[in-house]
């Protein structure tokens, strides 16, 4: 039998026939999976908590020998972006991991001023989009494509007016946010509505912009109004600030916080000056399930630090799209998308989600202390 050598010219000749159709393509080998994160911009921890926990989730699929979709493997492949923490930024992004990368779906982006943009251009170009993080309604309504494996502002502000009034005791409340953001904003404003619902009054309603360093303008004003909580729902980078700035002009009520206070970079900004402060966030480490336990295993041995909330919403929003996967039984955008819409519950690392007709889970959040220059378990709160 003679063996067939064939030249350059005919392998070229051949791999071009087969991309204008003359054979068959090769089947495909790989899920492709994009993540839209803020690597850079004002808010790197989440990014890079992000990026970690998408690539632990890829790294143990692959070495599980990959995705088993029918009677075929495949394995999973991440095409990361940065959004630089900029609206145009992740749409731009999302365009990019769509078009050029031919993602299947699309994990984040996480803060909301970021997500929706990018929720636009995944619903326009009919791709599954899981935010992590973002917690502003406007992520998913209306979208058939846009998931998210986070509760959302309405709930998060009724859980801390609700500890405000109930566990504090307060009558008065005061609030400082950043009036340029959609995550703020909003939920500034559901905590304002629910605090007054439940017979509290809001005796400040002050707001900022976002680059803004000095605060004392309105904490002065805050501080004549004599609150009996401060409520600060705005993000980790900007919270020691304005923390550290109430106590100097000698406000000495509660300050509690939001979700967006949930990473570690806050306590080494904040110091001493944050003890004994709340917020509200998706899961407390020191109270976590098997699965969880297993998941801050795994990130401690790679990364070499506790996962944060951002870290576990990210895997879990991998796993639900694997999940859907699984049952869609091809890399396929509209099944993905069907198999998604058709999850009614999902036990992931931040606990138990229950998804009805829309793309927001309804699950429980938990209140963490600051103590001992630590995040440490206070309540959970059930919807």
């Amino acid at each position: 039998m003679k063996c067939v050598r064939m030249g350059a010219g005919v392998m070229a000749l051949l791999w071009c026939l087969a991309a204008l159709g003359g054979c068959p393509r090769p089947e495909a080998t790989e899920v492709r999976l994009g993540v839209n994160a803020e690597l850079t911009g004002s808010k790197p921890a989440v990014g890079a908590s992000c990026r970690n926990a998408a690539e632990l989730l890829a790294a143990q699929v692959n070495q599980a020998g990959g995705i088993r979709l029918g009677d075929k493997a495949y394995q999973l492949t991440l095409f990361i972006e940065d959004n630089e923490d900029k609206a145009e930024s992740a749409a731009a992004a999302a365009q990019k991991l769509i078009t050029q990368n031919g993602v299947v779906a699309v994990i984040g982006p996480n803060a909301s001023g970021n997500a929706i943009p990018a929720a636009r251009i995944c619903e326009d170009a009919k791709t599954p989009m899981v935010s992590p993080w973002s917690t502003n309604p406007k992520t998913t309504e209306g979208k058939q494509y846009v998931f998210r494996a986070c509760f959302i502002d309405d709930f998060q502000g009724q859980v801390m007016a609700k500890f405000a009034r109930e566990n504090l005791k307060a009558e008065t409340a005061a609030v400082l946010y950043d009036v340029a953001s959609e995550y703020n904003k909003g939920i500034a404003e559901f905590f304002k509505k629910f605090f007054e619902a439940a017979g509290g009054r809001v005796v400040a309603f002050e707001s900022y912009t976002k680059g803004d360093m000095d605060f004392s303008s309105q904490l002065t004003k805050i501080k004549g109004a004599n609150p009996q909580v401060l409520f600060l729902p705005n993000y980790y980078n900007e919270v020691p600030l304005q923390v550290q700035q109430a106590r100097r002009l000698g406000l000495t009520c509660p300050i509690i916080g939001s979700d967006s206070w949930g990473s570690e970079e806050l306590l080494k900004l904040g110091g001493p000056d944050l003890e004994g402060t709340f917020f509200s966030t998706h899961y407390a480490p020191d109270i976590a399930t098997e699965k969880a336990r297993k998941f801050i295993r795994d990130y401690q041995e790679r990364y070499g630090k506790t996962p944060d909330d951002v870290a576990a919403l990210t895997y879990d929003a991998g796993s639900l799209i694997l999940a859907a996967l699984a049952q869609a039984g091809a890399p396929d955008r509209q099944k993905l998308r069907d198999a998604l819409a058709a999850i009614r519950e999902f036990e992931g690392v931040t606990g138990k989600m229950s998804f009805k007709d829309t793309g927001d889970p309804v699950k429980s959040a938990v209140i963490l202390q600051i103590k001992n220059g630590r995040f440490t378990y206070h309540a959970s709160v059930a919807p």
